[in-house]
């Protein structure tokens, strides 16, 4: 959308209007950390109680509505599109009103980008690994990932802080949102959400490359090609098995898989379809996955748009199975077994030891999923949106959306909160981690 206000800034208005799924997004300070989060500079109302839905009849997420000069609703349009195909619409819209003389041209205002004095902004994902003792951070507003020690202090920054998809040297190298990230000796591999692109960093050289994708935004699809000669959507998490670097592909609703060895990607799991389907990999559906692990035996990710945390085999003959979760809109917040557990659009999971730690969002909790029982618990935060230390139950959070585990601690993007935490997953105590850029 943001390349379509660009273009036509002098002919289209847009309005974004908010029609809540998750209770969490109707709030107006939650709504107001998406608006600064995704950099939406147009307005946005919050319609948490659906009367602007209900007037314009919608029935799903997204729904695009068309309406003329005169004011007059001339089309409308129920789920995403692609570039060209908005772009195609809005000329034909253009060339149409110019023609009859009702469009009249105006330069639009674009507000300053919204400034974050934090050190970190938006954090989305993060890396801890205990072999090298170094931290990984996806400091996604900045456009940059951070290379600290396990204690927070900044060894290397990655990235020049310009939105773009560029390679290069750590200094000369842009990202667009990253994501993701994953290690596997001296290289980092990077969902680059924003570009639909994957990177590598390779930390001897000190330089980064893309590996996977196009830099625009890909679809649904079977085949199977070379990393660069394919387009991806949206990647937004990703683990690593040996050679095989596994993708959580939230824009098209699918796992992806790429052999590092020679380079071939293309879709593991799921239709495309978004809904919440069990069964044979290929057949299975899945819905916006936001975060994945494994313990080599299974991948699990976290499925959020239905609120739930699944099982892949890594046999490509198996199943794809739901270990908590029900439905594209049975949500909440309740502890429990399989049947009576609910989480609400969770972003991040790791797992150690049979168990799997799970960043409940929505919820501004951190969950505890026995994988052989799948009984769910909540080890970290009482539920409120803040940011306090304190023991287990006692802190707070504000939708953090990744975590990672290195010894006794658990590691976590504290995203509203422009921080990383760390939790004992023994003590249970949580701590804020003192990370200031040189």
């Amino acid at each position: 959308m943001a390349k379509i206000e660009e273009k036509y800034a002098r002919e289209l208005v847009v309005i974004g209007i908010h029609s809540a799924k998750f209770p969490n997004e109707r709030s107006k300070g939650n709504l107001y950390n998406a608006v600064r989060r995704y950099e939406i500079d147009h307005p946005v109302i919050n319609d948490a109680q659906f009367r602007v839905w209900q007037q314009y009849a919608c029935r799903a997420w997204p729904t695009l509505m068309f309406v003329d000069p005169t004011g007059k609703v001339v089309g409308k349009h129920e789920g995403e599109l692609t570039y060209q195909a908005l772009d195609q619409v809005i000329s034909q819209m253009v060339a149409q009103f110019d023609n009859d003389k009702t469009l009249k041209r105006s330069s639009r205002y674009f507000p300053p980008p919204l400034s974050v004095s934090e050190s970190l902004s938006y954090p989305g994902k993060v890396l801890a690994d205990n072999t090298s003792k170094c931290l990984f951070i996806a400091d996604t507003n900045h456009n940059q990932v951070l290379i600290t020690s396990l204690d927070g202090q900044i060894q290397n920054i990655v990235g020049s802080g310009s939105t773009a998809l560029t390679d290069g040297s750590f200094t000369g190298s842009a990202f667009n949102h990253p994501q993701g990230l994953a290690l596997k000796e001296n290289k980092v591999y990077v969902a680059d959400t924003g570009n639909h692109a994957i990177r590598e960093i390779n930390l001897n050289l000190k330089t980064v490359v893309t590996i996977a994708g196009q830099g625009i935004q890909g679809w649904p699809t079977t085949n199977i090609a070379k990393g660069t000669n394919i387009s991806l959507n949206s990647p937004w998490d990703l683990t690593i098995i040996e050679e095989d670097l596994f993708i959580a592909m939230a824009g098209s609703h699918q796992l992806w898989h790429m052999n590092l060895t020679n380079d071939d990607i293309g879709p593991y799991a799921g239709t495309g379809q978004e809904s919440i389907v069990d069964g044979p990999l290929h057949v299975a559906n899945l819905a916006q996955p936001s975060g994945i692990t494994s313990d080599t035996n299974y991948l699990y990710f976290a499925d959020s748009e239905t609120s739930a945390i699944r099982s892949a085999n890594l046999d490509p003959t198996g199943d794809i199975d739901t270990i908590v979760g029900q439905d594209l809109f049975v949500f909440g917040d309740v502890d429990g077994d399989q049947e009576q557990c609910r989480l609400q659009h969770p972003l991040g999971v790791t797992c150690q030891q049979g168990y799997l730690y799970v960043a409940d969002t929505y919820n501004h909790k951190l969950k505890c999923i026995s994988i052989e029982t799948k009984i769910t618990r909540t080890i970290f935060g009482n539920g409120k949106p803040g940011l306090k230390d304190g023991v287990g139950l006692e802190a707070e959070f504000s939708e953090p959306s990744g975590l990672s585990i290195a010894g006794d601690d658990l590691y976590i993007a504290d995203t509203n909160n422009h921080v990383i935490r760390k939790a004992n997953i023994f003590t249970l105590e949580v701590t804020t981690m003192n990370i200031q850029r040189p």
